[in-house]
């Protein structure tokens, strides 16, 4: 098997781990295709401000509908709630955290008005001002280590990232705050991996031998709040599902890019039906955007 992925070490990591477990159920050896996505060639604008869609997966979906490669390993947040049609999303293994996280020398009480804080995030911005922070924002791209040295050769004062890639890159002497999941609340998907196949790959049943269906079913409903409304990174709106007793929790919240909260809504149901509470808090969410 041969697996596409972005050239960068978070996707390396995440690539190689897909690749190790697919091994280990194939008896055989399992090939990385690196291909450069249009989000790693540009650096330089605000994700919001661009065509997002399908920014770090389009040319990897693009190799695995053209065959190049058998599939492909996606940071699930970055995946187009409208995958194509020809392509299906087989496996979401367990999920690492979904946290936000501070890298910072201060920490988040010491940081006060005028601190620079870089991001290109356009919920982790509204958030920073619903806490009335007063950051002056600076725009920041680049792979996890990029971002953490703009903190430590003192270009930015602070940064907020997802805590999941950080682990995964055994980064976490860099956290300075773990922050709680209903304080800033993460995007959909946040820690999840989705591994895409054509629909009709001969090799899917044995990929889908990777999913951990309670992962599958929280970012199924986080997702499904986005594509019930259509939109992407241009709204600042968090999305975090969790399970305790058998239980979904599906808690979303939708601010202004000034941080004024328009709709929070939490609802609870089956694991089985995340798909349908998402589509539910999407429909509340379309009377405020």
């Amino acid at each position: 098997m041969i697996i596409g992925t972005r050239g960068s070490e978070l996707a390396l990591v995440q690539s190689n781990t897909t690749a190790k477990d697919l091994s280990k159920l194939t008896k055989s050896k399992v090939e990385l295709n690196i291909i450069k996505t249009k989000g790693d060639k540009i650096t330089t604008s605000q994700l919001y401000d661009m065509d997002s869609k399908g920014l770090f997966t389009k040319e990897l979906d693009k190799a695995v509908l053209e065959e190049e490669v058998d599939l492909a390993v996606h940071s699930l947040k970055d995946v187009p709630t409208d995958l194509d049609e020809d392509l299906k999303i087989v496996a979401v293994p367990q999920r690492e955290s979904p946290n936000e996280v501070l890298i910072s020398n201060k920490t988040w009480e010491e940081l006060g008005p005028g601190s620079s804080l870089g991001t290109s995030s356009l919920r982790r911005e509204a958030f920073c001002n619903h806490y009335n922070k007063e950051f002056e924002l600076k725009p920041i791209r680049g792979n996890i280590e990029t971002r953490i040295n703009k903190i430590k050769d003192n270009e930015v004062d602070a940064t907020i990232m997802a805590q999941a890639g950080i682990k995964r890159l055994n980064l976490e002497e860099n956290i300075k705050t773990i922050f709680p999941l209903d304080y800033i609340t993460p995007a959909a998907g946040q820690g999840a991996l989705a591994i895409i196949t054509r629909k009709d790959s001969k090799k899917k049943d044995i990929i889908s031998k990777l999913n951990d269906d309670r992962s599958y079913y929280s970012v199924l409903a986080e997702k499904t709040v986005l594509k019930e409304l259509g939109v992407g990174c241009q709204w600042p709106i968090g999305s975090i599902a969790t399970i305790k007793n058998n239980e979904l929790n599906l808690y979303a919240i939708l601010l202004t890019q000034n941080g004024e909260i328009l709709k929070e809504e939490n609802v609870k149901g089956p694991i089985k039906e995340g798909e349908k509470l998402g589509q539910k808090v999407g429909k509340i969410f379309k009377d405020y955007i």
